[in-house]
């Protein structure tokens, strides 16, 4: 059996630059396209960190010559030649200043023509990206954001041991523990009939490594959650898992925003500004509709319930008399951008939060139109108008529901629309802490109350009590950091207290059999 020759490199297709002139250089890689000019063949050779041009001329035998001309994109190849300055540079790449006249080629693996370009420019559709999915990892991109986790998470390490932190590895196959989502389960071989639940979290280890004493844990640990998809929601994540021992609501927040700082700094370059803004779970969904906001545009959310409760719009006045309420967005300069064809689809986007319809208004001139002219006379338009602190050319949007339903259907409209608009600015980083979370939250599907972060979530100190009386009313000492509408993470103070654990199971209506399990 003949052994395969290989040829040592000795950089990186991206690390050559023009003090490399004269060396002499091995290049390992792929071939992302070549060019026959006639007499020279230009080949541009690819690995991990960039690309390198490697020049084919009539002074290497014409033997190498014709197999440099049998090379296509995609081929893998060991290239042996000398760096020279070009006389044509390319300012689009690092290398262009460079490249290299081939001496010698080796062909270690010939390619079919791809099914997908190695181009982070190219449209592909997910399926076919994940179908070929090592071809897709070799675009740039991919590359990129393996090496920025691989860093991430290096930095992760060394800043959390800084502050005193135990990297500890707590156990797969664990028992099944109430969590946000249902649970993947492992049959047993050995206790037939019984199952081991895969960890949506490892909640219940890094709570008894606190009462073991660890005082300070984290892991970058991988997650488990039986739930359906979504653009922020797959069946594995991996996450940054941290406890911490004798604390407060403002130490954490203090640790979390030191190591987010340092990750900007180190990983992006950005200096950003601490301490965050904090917003309570309250001000967010008034505000915003949302309580992950994102904050980097306006169309803040107004309740307008007073100003229409006696209004002939059966339709605001019934869903205020069942306790619900009013509440609209103005769109600066919506109004001629959003014609009733587009309005029309935002209404039946709108369906699929529960609301049942949309009302919308425009100021254009000193006329203010509506799609429900023939229910307020033009003064009502305009005070709703005024109080929405309207301009000529802006839109009004208007929900009128059950709290949750409105807020849901305005977050969706103010994050849609100001995607549409281009007003999400990716080179601005808007950080906040959402705080004062509810404890319980409902659930219409079981009619019954849950806990909105995990049932060990403590309630704030002077809403202790309330776990006995209103316990719908109590607050939760937990909090998540928020980055430009996407929640980055969360947490929350545990219960240490014996009896108050028990309030809150009994508040959650568990039974003693499955308390004591």
């Amino acid at each position: 059996m003949n052994k395969m020759k290989l040829y040592k490199r000795t950089h990186m297709c991206g690390e050559l630059r023009k003090e490399n002139a004269g060396e002499q250089v091995v290049l390992n890689g792929w071939v992302q396209k070549s060019r026959n000019l006639g007499g020279l063949i230009f080949c541009d050779v690819r690995d991990k960190t960039g690309i390198t041009q490697i020049v084919f001329d009539d002074s290497i035998p014409e033997e190498l010559f014709e197999k440099a001309d049998t090379l296509r994109s995609e081929y893998v190849v060991g290239v042996k030649g000398t760096v020279r300055e070009r006389e044509s540079k390319n300012s689009e790449i690092p290398t262009g200043d460079i490249e290299v006249t081939a001496e010698d080629l080796i062909i270690y693996s010939k390619a079919d023509t791809p099914p997908i370009y190695i181009k982070d420019d190219d449209n592909v559709d997910d399926n076919l990206r994940l179908k070929y999915r090592y071809l897709d990892l070799r675009k740039k991109k991919m590359q990129d954001n393996l090496t920025f986790r691989h860093k991430l998470t290096k930095l992760a390490r060394d800043y959390f041991s800084e502050y005193g932190f135990t990297e500890v590895e707590t156990p797969m196959l664990i028992k099944s523990t109430p969590e946000g989502a249902r649970d993947y389960l492992v049959p047993s071989r050995v206790n037939q009939g019984r199952f081991y639940a895969l960890p949506q979290s490892p909640q219940t280890y890094k709570q008894l490594l606190m009462v073991g004493g660890t005082d300070r844990y984290m892991q970058i640990v991988k997650c488990f959650r039986d739930e359906d998809l979504r653009a922020d929601r797959q069946p594995e994540f991996t996450q940054i898992d941290l406890e911490m021992s004798f604390v407060d609501v403002d130490d954490v927040i203090e640790v979390q925003e030191g190591f987010l700082k340092r990750v900007f700094k180190e990983l992006k370059g950005i200096d950003i500004a601490t301490p965050f803004p904090r917003i309570t779970y309250d001000e967010a969904m008034r505000r915003y509709g949302s309580d992950k906001p994102d904050t980097r545009f306006g169309f803040e959310l107004k309740e307008i319930t007073d100003l229409v409760k006696n209004c002939d719009f059966k339709v605001f006045t019934d869903a205020i008399n069942a306790g619900g309420s009013v509440r609209g967005i103005c769109i600066t300069g919506g109004a001629s951008q959003y014609t009733r064809k587009k309005i029309d689809k935002l209404t039946e986007a709108v369906k699929s939060y529960g609301a049942k319809g949309m009302v919308w208004m425009k100021k254009e001139d000193d006329k203010i139109s509506s799609s429900v002219n023939k229910f307020f006379t033009p003064d009502q338009l305009r005070e709703i108008a005024d109080f929405m602190e309207a301009e000529t050319g802006d839109l009004i949007l208007i929900i009128s529901d059950k709290d949750k339903v409105v807020f849901d259907s305005l977050g969706f409209l103010r994050r849609h629309i100001a995607a549409e608009m281009g007003l999400l600015d990716d080179n601005r980083y808007d950080l906040l802490w959402v705080v004062d979370f509810p404890l319980f939250e409902y659930d219409e599907e079981t009619d019954s109350y849950q806990a909105m972060h995990h049932p060990f979530t403590s309630p704030k100190e002077e809403d202790a009590e309330l776990l006995k009386t209103d316990p719908t009313k109590a607050k939760a000492n937990a909090y998540d950091i928020v980055l430009n509408g996407v929640e980055l993470g969360g947490g929350s103070i545990r219960i240490h207290d014996r009896q108050m654990q028990e309030d809150m199971f009994k508040a959650l209506d568990m039974s003693q059999e499955t308390i004591e399990e």
